[in-house]
């Protein structure tokens, strides 16, 4: 009966491993029958909107939101940026959103009020507490400003000169779209392997997935940043709601079920930076693994009972659920030394190849994206491709991590929004993330990994215990690295709190 049982959790899991696999390659598939066609019609749709930027013309009120909670190292360089958006400054409003209990505010107060002397349209908006977090404050500041369209920008990107000029058009000539999302760019990606890899995975993301859901008509995501949305929207979908930590994933799917369009610009890139630690690399994934699923949690019913084609619903609810590939992952590592060797499955002849294929399809899927997207992206895409292995790692070596997320989202727990770290490039503060029991649970994953695989390679399964290594390896080095990021010296760190909701306070 428990060999039963755990055939069935393994097989069950493999196959829906199999299944995201599967959707790997068909967004690339996606993504290529239609990339030059709408690359071409992006830059005709900005040349043809171009007049309509003269300023004799009264041009619609802006307003560029920057969300900031203890951002010391990076506060700076993004109003100054957002300072430089090429916009008549009367109809361009900067909103500092500034939550901070530390010396951010300072750095904030002399900025802007520098950038108020020489003309721009800017002020800083405090609350008392941090009701909603990132969420709370969006709505809060929205209720403000008068402006028809809101472009936001987290504290780590560099917002560029062209961006509105770049964004608006597409909102001129299409009254029912909502959203237009730029490409994310990486500010220091060359700085380690960990970055290195990182870039490679969220190029894969935006430049392959954002692309294929835009160009054919698939539900897409806001990033949360680098993005610029229609003020109707927003309040048709329901306006800003906390009650999942992706807000941004949460709203522009409603949006998008209210009946409103969404639009990516691969050309337009907003370069950010990427998290320069495993600790904030692990804390962001944290995060965003338990909002998608929160958001699959609250959306999944809704979409499938809404009128979209049976098309959209399917990768619609592939999208929101993607990061139940991590328990998916640590329930096959967990299961295949007791289902191969004390419950053996006695497959027909034949059948071991297909299974060894079906394990390849798996592990491989995410790779065809990134080499999709690098190959799109660089003329040296080959020589980046070196630090695929890491990110293969990196994604192996974070199923406990993830997989601890989207069980506490599974199980309702709401928790709190932990901020990914930034450095910038001044390195003012550091600020490192809480200590945590993972890195021995990834070690006793990698230790539990090598005995499956030992006893796979006595048996002469040499194929199906290659991928045991794989899971071995990567979950060393994860836990490995991550206990001594946390044995290392004492820096600031990174606290964050809960707050009953308040009302901005404009200073």
């Amino acid at each position: 009966m428990l060999g039963a049982a755990l055939i069935a959790v393994y097989a069950a899991a493999s196959l829906a491993l199999l299944l995201y696999g599967i959707n790997c390659y068909v967004l690339v598939a996606l993504f290529l029958r239609r990339r030059r066609q709408n690359a071409a019609s992006s830059a005709e749709a900005i040349r043809i909107a171009e007049p309509s930027f003269d300023p004799s013309r009264r041009l619609p009120l802006v307003a560029t939101q920057i969300p900031l909670y203890n951002e010391a190292n990076v506060a700076e360089r993004v109003l100054r940026a957002a300072a430089t958006i090429d916009y008549p400054r009367d109809r361009h409003e900067i909103q500092v959103l500034d939550d901070s209990d530390d010396d951010t505010r300072e750095i904030v107060d002399r900025i802007v009020a520098e950038l108020r002397d020489r003309g721009h349209r800017i002020a800083v908006f405090r609350r008392k507490d941090r009701a909603g977090f990132k969420a709370g404050a969006l709505a809060a500041a929205l209720a403000q400003t008068e402006a028809d369209y809101i472009a936001i920008f987290d504290a780590d990107f560099v917002p560029p000169p062209h961006f509105l000029r770049h964004t608006l058009p597409f909102f001129f000539s299409d009254a029912r779209l909502g959203l237009v999302q730029a490409r994310w760019g990486h500010l220091n990606s060359e700085d380690s392997p960990l970055t290195h890899a990182q870039a490679i995975g969220i190029d894969g993301h935006f430049m392959v997935e954002q692309s294929a859901r835009t160009f054919n008509g698939l539900f897409m995501n806001f990033n949360g940043t680098a993005g610029i949305w229609r003020r109707r929207a927003i309040e048709e979908a329901g306006g800003w709601s906390a009650d999942t930590l992706t807000e941004d994933l949460d709203l522009s799917y409603r949006a998008q079920l209210a009946g409103w369009r969404t639009h990516y610009i691969a050309e337009l890139v907003a370069p950010g930076e990427l998290p320069p630690t495993l600790a904030a690399f692990k804390s962001q994934q944290f995060r965003w693994a338990k909002g998608s699923i929160q958001s699959a949690r609250k959306l999944l019913p809704r979409i499938l009972r809404s009128a979209v084609p049976a098309w959209t619903k399917i990768q619609a609810a592939l999208h929101l659920t993607h990061y139940s590939i991590h328990p998916l992952m640590l329930a096959v590592a967990l299961f295949a030394w007791p289902v191969m060797t004390h419950f053996p499955v006695n497959l027909p002849r034949g059948w071991l190849p297909i299974v060894v294929a079906a394990l390849a399809i798996v592990v491989l899927a995410p790779n065809a994206v990134y080499l999709a997207s690098q190959r799109s992206l660089h003329r040296d895409w080959p020589w980046r491709l070196r630090w695929l292995p890491v990110l293969t790692g990196l994604g192996i070596g974070l199923t406990v991590n993830n997989t601890h997320a989207v069980l506490e989202a599974l199980f309702g727990k709401t928790g709190e929004f932990v901020r990914t770290p930034k450095q910038g490039a001044s390195r003012k503060r550091r600020y490192v993330s809480r200590k945590s029991v993972a890195p021995w649970i990834e070690l006793a994953m990698g230790l539990y990994c090598a005995i499956s695989l030992a006893s796979y390679l006595a048996t002469g399964r040499y194929a199906i215990g290659s991928f045991l290594a794989v899971y071995s390896i990567s979950f060393f080095i994860v836990g490995v690295l991550s206990l001594l990021e946390q044995g290392g010296p004492k820096e600031t760190p990174l606290t964050v709190g809960t707050a009953p909701a308040s009302e901005l306070a404009r200073s």
